[in-house]
């Protein structure tokens, strides 16, 4: 297992450390401040009550909660979202309402998950009038492989 050491501030005294339903999740839980109501369509930016320190080199992916996307239609509107390692403000999270009926959120609800990932640094090299490498795929783009 591969332990990474983030840290973690409270900035309201209802926030929660996020946390893993089950050992070996890949994401932790994160939980909301305040009670929301969400109209179909509509997006919230909800709170979590907390700030972190992610070593340089990571970043944290903020994603839906499956059981909230399939049985309520709640998702994230930039998901994954990012949380870069130079970031300290508060966490938040852009929740949206993808279905007919309102939905309603309250304090200390699981909202999303968050996960940790490697950052690379991609260095860009410029071919000129060359040609890229072929592949089997080439410029076969959206709904190439079929349904």
């Amino acid at each position: 297992m591969n332990d990474l050491r983030i840290f973690f501030k409270k900035l309201s005294n209802k926030a929660k450390v996020p946390t893993y339903a089950k050992k070996g999740d890949a994401c932790c839980d994160l939980y909301v401040v305040e009670d929301y109501s969400i109209k179909p369509g509509a997006v919230c930016l909800a709170r979590t009550g907390f700030a972190i320190e992610i070593p340089e080199g990571f970043e944290a992916q903020i994603r839906p909660r499956s059981g909230l996307a399939i049985k309520n239609s709640l998702s994230i509107v930039n998901t994954p979202a990012t949380i870069d390692s130079g970031y300290r403000g508060e966490v938040k999270i852009a929740l949206i309402n993808l279905g007919n009926k309102d939905i309603f959120i309250k304090e200390g609800d699981r909202v999303a998950q968050m996960k940790f990932a490697t950052v690379y640094t991609a260095h860009f090299l410029d071919v000129g009038d060359n040609e890229l490498n072929s592949s089997s795929r080439g410029s076969d783009g959206f709904g190439s492989t079929g349904m």
